[in-house]
């Protein structure tokens, strides 16, 4: 026993581990490319693929012949020719039968074979049926040939084809998509007559450039009627380089006012695409769709009904904005990655893989007519035989009767050779006829010019090209079509911000003394008449739209953005602005502000410091808010006002001691925040015990008036009226008249 372990142990060979695991790894690497992942230049298939086609060619599934179960097309793939499992091979036999994910389908299918919306809904293979579709002929017709070399099946009981000989360039008409080991190709389809133009292009001018090619081979073309969008430039790069991306958008028409889109991208679901919007309509992220629907059938593979709200919405806006939030338009990566005629993968641009396929396809058809032209002459030697026997009939019979081997005596008398003296000897006597002499030489004179046609064609390189040339033409007229997917140039898709996707209308935002915060639609509201809860009353108010975000105030100097459309509506008490954001402890809410970006407000505190501030610079995305306007110690911070953007406008700053200053805007700063510069007069040791404070700020323009608010008296200062209270920034200001000292408010009166 432990002899043998000796021995076994000395015929075994030591290797290091990490050696043994390289080699091991590269051999794996080696057959997922070159067996499994990547197809070949020469018909565009990968292993599998390939074994499907010649598989059901053997079973006589041609386009003329019945449908057989694809159950047996796939038993006798994994029997005889690919040893894997049984539903990867099914899966690969259906992506070859769908119409919407092949452009030019190999396998025809019958039963249920996947939809758009989920392709991988088919039926199992043991109620499915299939057969070859007519353009599977531009890859077998020529298989029985001499076109192409033949390599033992896995178990060597058969023989299989390596490549099949196609007659187009398969591997850029229907693409390929795989995954190997540290590689991957993505090659999309494209369209059959296009291509062969190429084709034919470079058999012509063989130094013609991948611009010129370009010329003809525009672009993918996908099986589908969605647009390709991207630029020209991107595409001819894609095919210089052999790497880019393809971006499809789908197609849509106005109808009766209502949106149709009728066609998808590429492997795209209908399904999809409406839970993606109706996401977004749940969300309220379309304001402006009404409803959507799926009117789908038959005669209409595609129509998705989008309605919109009113016909004030652009349907170009809402398109754009769903291409760039749905898969209504999509990205495909294009990476032509495949394995060439000298069995080596690589990356290549479009000249480089015509070339390629050309030569392939040269060197079949030159096997192909070699193959030919030696049956031509094997046939004409017979004939010439048996023409001898025919014009020597009777001493031929008399050979065959008498001779005791009648074979060497035909061959030594007639100096015939073995083929022919056996033709002779095979022969019937029905065949001694004259017609059948006839018949031969007639035979024999059409077999001498295909002989002669033949072997013009392999001595000449040109003719050989035209051949080719000639081929090409032919398959092109028999299996193209038009171009499905349009190239179109369009603008980028933009998504469209919440502002942009929400109504536009004109709204009120009420802020009340509580904190509490409501809209009410359109500008022309009396908020101070307003119903509000027990012990609240009004506060502040600012005008916008419901498209546009409020920025609160708070009296700490901090300030909130809350989206307006999100707010309660002026129906109901509100709720309190803390429900959105979240100020400092004790912090309670002084003004809001709404508008555009560009308008401007007025922020001052009571101790008498103010600024400009664009609202731009005020909006806030955290509900923690940010610090906009510094409060001196013992001060209040003062409602917003307004800047009306005028050629002249006015500060009007009223105090606590009755005093009025008018001064010009133009004196104060624009900040994004701060403490301002000083408004009025106002001594530290006076605001401190509040014995004199800022009652509020108010912007007018030349010709307006001023109202002050003393209790229940209002007092309207009339342009000339406010002579006497203009005066230079800082100042401490005039006295108001008596009865009108103890302001509660002041507001600018628009001339009428």
């Amino acid at each position: 026993m432990s002899e043998n372990l000796t021995l076994d142990f000395e015929r075994s060979e030591a290797r290091p581990l990490h050696e043994f695991t390289e080699q091991a790894y590269l051999d794996y690497s080696m057959y997922v490319i070159l067996d499994r992942a990547l197809p070949h230049v020469g018909d565009g298939l990968k292993p599998v693929q390939r074994r499907i086609i010649y598989a059901m060619s053997e079973l006589g599934l041609s386009a003329a012949s019945k449908f057989k179960k694809s159950a047996r097309t796939v038993g006798d793939v994994i029997g005889k020719f690919h040893p894997h499992g049984d539903s990867a091979c099914y899966e690969a036999m259906v992506l070859m039968a769908q119409q919407f994910s092949y452009r030019y389908p190999i396998v025809d299918g019958q039963g249920n074979w996947g939809s758009m919306d989920d392709p991988k809904s088919f039926a199992a293979m043991r109620y499915t049926e299939a057969k070859l579709k007519p353009y599977a002929q531009a890859l077998l017709s020529e298989l029985g040939q001499g076109t192409v070399d033949w390599t033992p099946n896995f178990d060597g009981t058969l023989k299989e084809p390596k490549l099949l000989p196609a007659r187009l360039p398969n591997v850029l008409l229907n693409g390929a998509t795989g995954i190997a080991v540290g590689m991957a190709t993505d090659i999309p389809p494209h369209n059959l007559g296009e291509v062969a133009a190429a084709c034919i292009r470079l058999l012509e001018a063989p130094k013609s450039t991948v611009e010129d090619l370009f010329e003809h081979v525009k672009g993918p073309d996908f099986p589908t009627d969605a647009e390709i969008i991207t630029p020209r430039q991107d595409l001819l790069e894609m095919y210089r380089t052999g790497t880019g991306s393809v971006k499809m958008r789908a197609k849509w028409e106005k109808e009766d006012g209502n949106i149709v889109v009728t066609a998808l991208p590429h492997q795209t679901s209908g399904n999809r695409i409406l839970e993606q919007i109706a996401g977004q309509m749940q969300a309220k992220k379309l304001p402006m769709l009404e409803d959507l629907r799926d009117e789908s059938d038959h005669e209409n593979p595609t129509r998705i009904v989008l309605i919109p709200r009113s016909n004030r919405v652009n349907p170009a806006d809402l398109m754009s904005h769903l291409f760039a939030t749905t898969d209504l338009e999509r990205n495909y990566r294009v990476n032509l990655n495949m394995i060439g005629v000298n069995g080596r993968p690589r990356v290549k641009d479009l000249k480089t893989i015509l070339q390629e396929w050309l030569k392939y396809r040269t060197e079949t058809v030159r096997r192909r007519l070699q193959h030919r032209l030696d049956q031509v002459e094997n046939r004409i030697h017979v004939l010439e035989g048996l023409m001898v026997a025919y014009l020597n009939i009777d001493e031929v019979i008399k050979i065959v009767r008498e001779a005791d081997e009648p074979k060497q005596e035909l061959k030594k008398r007639f100096n015939l050779s073995d083929t022919q003296a056996e033709a002779i000897l095979e022969l019937k006597l029905r065949k001694l006829a004259k017609l059948e002499e006839i018949r031969i030489k007639g035979e024999l004179d059409e077999l001498e010019k295909e002989r002669k046609s033949l072997q013009q064609v392999l001595a000449s390189s040109s003719r050989l090209k035209n051949q080719v040339k000639k081929e090409i033409k032919a398959a092109a007229e028999k299996f193209g079509d038009e171009r499905r997917s349009p190239l179109e140039e369009r603008a980028e898709a933009r998504a469209m911000d919440e502002t942009q996707l929400l109504p536009t209308e004109p709204v009120t935002v009420i802020l009340s003394e509580k904190g509490w915060v409501r809209t009410a639609k359109g500008h022309d509201i009396d908020a101070e008449v307003l119903n509000y809860r027990a012990g609240d009353s009004f506060k502040h108010a600012a005008m916008g739209r419901s498209n546009q975000s409020a920025v609160f105030l708070d009296s700490t100097g901090r300030c909130y953005s809350i989206p307006t459309h999100g707010l309660p509506s002026a129906r109901s008490h509100g709720e309190p602005v803390s429900s959105w954001v979240t100020p400092p402890d004790g912090a309670t809410f002084i003004g809001v502000m709404s508008g555009e970006n560009d308008d401007r407000y007025f922020l001052a505190s009571d101790a008498g410091y103010g600024f400009v501030a664009k609202l731009a610079d005020l909006h806030v995305k955290t509900k923690s808010g940010k610090a906009v306007l510094n409060v001196p110690r013992d001060a209040v911070v003062l409602p917003p006002a307004l800047v009306f953007e005028h050629e002249q406008d006015f500060v009007a700053a009223v105090s606590s001691a009755g005093r009025l200053l008018v001064t010009n805007l133009s004196e104060f700063p624009q900040l994004a925040k701060g403490k301002g510069i000083k408004v009025m007069q106002i001594s530290p040791a006076s605001l401190k015990t509040r014995e004199e404070y800022l009652i509020g700020v108010a912007i007018f323009s030349e010709g307006d008036a001023l109202v002050l608010e003393s209790g229940k008296r209002h007092l309207t200062l009339k342009p000339a009226d406010l002579n006497r209270y203009y005066g230079e920034r800082g100042r401490r200001g005039n006295m108001l008249p008596r009865g009108y000292r103890q302001v509660s408010a002041i507001k600018p009166k628009k001339r009428s």
